[in-house]
């Protein structure tokens, strides 16, 4: 008889029996595997912390204490406690659940995030609020041991000393973030696990006491005297004691009686309390145990058979790390530098050919950057492989760091453009918005394998920021024989007559902008016209190839508030041999979407084909404008 069924909220798990709990883990880790089986999603995070949730929400009660995930992408047994089972199989689909944590979701997700190291600052926030209204409710933060190479979680314990918080941090230590943690806080973390020895004899004494009767207490009472002392001598110095947090750990994180005891003992104190928890990333799933990183982060696959790494499709990701590759080669200067994403980025191929001119600083992005200008300083070819949602965590280091001092340096920007399944956090949309106004800086957005490898070597070679950006996934294939190359953009006619529609667009939109021509061809003429430098723009070239057009459709698959489409539109109000056209902008407006595939991310926005074509369609007939 399943028991996952009969949970409806978290209430319900605080009668069960440990033998129950533990049937309760197991269904909810098949119940995860299932789904992201099916959906893709992050695997190994969330198997590995199924015993350390139940434990949280037996001790406390949610949603009146508030429990806040760093990431959110490790929520889903708490998704599942929390009554919202039933949709879980929507897990990342359109119209579905949130992957991460989502205030519009559910009231217990008191705090949404799908960006890494705001946990602590936002539950600090909670427990000051409650502070102040008096109200005795805990605030527990969730913080994954890869966050700690975040600055923004050492902030944030700079400022947990404050007396009288009911804050509640628990550090989830599973030796892994994405990518392996690296660095000293990794090394400080393998040194205090050896700890957990303490901890263990600490758990087994106080239980054995507590089982004697009437002098049970008050032998527990008088061994917490001792307890300091015999702490300091078999543990090292905690580096969150001398921050002025109480420290309480390591603590086997997969067994739930263990895990309450520890919270409860957290529970009594009445000041700030760190939580040193140790789980197994990927548990329950041999082959996710194995290779977590591979399970981070999964497409749909088969359970049987697992992830299959050696058979992904070539990719802008791995491209990127092979022209990266090729470059070293001959250039001894190339240094390859990501954030915890080496897999992601494509750069596992460098990292094994080049260790000693490849760098992961952990989830510090604004690190990286400023790392390699100290690297351009040294006349060292710094490339910088970020994900453009975590781009804008850097724009200061960017503008202060580099562009003002005039610092050569390549951003390699993947997931640019809609990203599907991860949602609203993690879209490449806002880029080109923010971007563009750093002084000095080179934008391209190649649409295909040899757009890419060619601004790669213009970046290798320039004295400036250079920034190239493309999307998650593979280039996409279509007849592009007809296209005329002009250097920073190539244009293609539709119709042997003359011309009198202009569409402009970049990147991978690009296919759908051709196909959407195709389908009205025979009622409008027109040429499409594909940027690959997006900024700065050469705009008397851009005029060049649309003279004789009535009409300039601008397509972008990003913001278009500050975009590429608004740029080039108020260049063209100003000239006057543009005054006589029609000018329309289709771009995102309204970027507070959903989560969902790719055609349904389009659908939203009017991006498929058969919508643009119409829309081409009818403003060319009625003259309508939507500017």
């Amino acid at each position: 008889m399943s028991i996952l069924k009969n949970i409806s909220s978290p209430k319900d798990i605080k009668k069960l029996s440990y033998s129950d709990l533990d049937n309760l883990a197991d269904e909810l880790r098949n119940k995860i595997l299932d789904t992201v089986s099916n959906n893709g999603g992050h695997l190994a995070s969330n198997l590995g912390i199924v015993e350390t949730t139940i434990g949280i929400h037996r001790v406390f009660d949610a949603p009146t204490d508030q429990i806040v995930f760093d990431v959110g992408h490790q929520s889903y047994a708490h998704k599942l406690l929390t009554g919202r089972q039933n949709e879980f199989n929507t897990l990342r689909q359109w119209k579905g659940i949130s992957g991460f944590t989502n205030r519009e979701e559910s009231i217990y997700d008191p705090f949404g995030a799908g960006h890494c190291g705001t946990s602590i600052s936002a539950a600090l926030g909670l427990a000051s609020a409650n502070h102040l209204d008096g109200n005795e409710n805990y605030v527990i933060a969730i913080v994954g041991d890869g966050a700690f190479t975040n600055g923004m979680i050492y902030e944030a314990l700079n400022n947990c000393t404050k007396n009288h918080l009911k804050l509640i941090i628990i550090l989830n230590d599973n030796e892994m973030s994405i990518s392996t943690n690296v660095g000293g806080l990794s090394r400080y973390l393998t040194k205090i696990r050896i700890s957990q020895k303490y901890f263990n004899l600490k758990y087994k004494t106080q239980s054995f006491f507590e089982k004697i009767p009437l002098v049970g207490g008050g032998l527990v009472s008088g061994t917490r005297k001792i307890k300091n002392h015999v702490k300091n001598v078999i543990v090292i110095e905690n580096f969150f004691e001398h921050l002025g947090i109480d420290y309480l750990g390591p603590v086997d994180g997969t067994d739930i009686k263990k895990i309450e005891t520890v919270l409860n003992e957290a529970k009594n104190k009445n000041e700030c309390c760190l939580v040193h928890v140790q789980t197994i990333k990927g548990k329950g799933y041999q082959p996710a145990e194995d290779n977590p990183e591979n399970y981070h982060s999964v497409g749909a696959f088969d359970l049987e058979k697992g992830v299959d790494d050696k058979k992904k499709d070539r990719n802008f990701s791995s491209v990127f790390g092979e022209i990266l590759c090729q470059e070293a080669e001959e250039n001894q200067s190339i240094c390859a530098i990501t954030a915890a994403m080496t897999g992601g980025t494509g750069l596992n191929g460098f990292r094994a050919k080049y260790p000693e001119r490849f760098y992961d600083v952990g989830i510090a992005e604004e690190h990286a950057v400023t790392f390699c200008a100290g690297l351009s300083v040294n006349q060292k070819t710094p490339v910088c492989a970020i994900y453009s949602t975590f781009i804008q965590r850097v724009y200061d280091q960017l503008i202060h760091d580099v562009a003002i001092q005039k610092l050569p340096m390549v951003m390699a920007l993947d997931r640019c453009g809609l990203v599907p399944g991860d949602g609203i956090t993690h879209q490449g949309i806002y880029d080109c918005t923010y971007l563009t106004s750093i002084p000095g800086i080179e934008i391209f957005s190649p649409e295909t394998y040899d757009e890419m490898s060619q601004a790669f070597q213009y970046g290798f070679k320039s004295k400036s920021l250079v920034v190239i950006r493309y999307p998650k996934g593979s280039e996409l294939r279509y007849d592009r024989s007809h296209y005329i190359s002009c250097g920073e953009l190539s244009y293609c006619d539709f119709s042997p007559d003359n011309y009198d529609a202009v569409i402009i667009t970049y990147g991978r939109i690009t296919k759908n902008v051709h196909d959407a021509i195709e389908l009205i061809k025979d009622k409008v003429h027109v040429r499409l016209v594909k940027l690959v430098k997006v900024y700065p723009l050469d705009f008397e070239k851009i005029f060049s190839v649309i003279e004789c057009a009535k009409m300039v459709y601008i397509l972008e698959e990003g913001i278009k508030s500050g975009g590429i489409g608004e740029k080039l539109a108020c260049e063209f109000a100003q000239d006057d041999r543009m005054q006589s056209k029609k000018v329309v902008i289709r771009a995102i407006e309204n970027p507070l979407m959903e989560q969902g595939d790719l055609t349904s991310l389009y659908a939203c926005y009017g991006f498929l084909p058969e919508q643009i074509a119409a829309e081409i369609y009818d403003v060319y007939q009625t003259g309508t404008n939507l500017n």
